[in-house]
């Protein structure tokens, strides 16, 4: 596959999983621990994706996303 590819890839699927996450959270439904999951999955494609794009500042962001995911789904287990 080639980077292009795989970027994208990384790119929209991290976007796909934020708003699902965010979708879950807000909707108050008793599925915050999957919203939760959700929050931490995009923060590692959306920090790969940053990496291999040398977006630094986005990577940086992604690691206190991806804490606030594991927070999350450990407060609510």
């Amino acid at each position: 596959m080639s980077q292009i590819i795989i970027k994208r890839a990384l790119e929209w699927f991290g976007v796909v999983t934020a708003i699902a996450y965010s979708i879950l959270v807000a909707s108050n439904t008793g599925n915050e621990v999957i919203g939760f999951l959700l929050l931490f999955i995009s923060a590692v494609a959306i920090g790969a994706w940053a990496f291999l794009c040398k977006h630094f500042g986005i990577l940086l962001l992604q690691f206190f996303y991806a804490s606030a995911g594991i927070f999350g789904v450990l407060r609510w287990i």
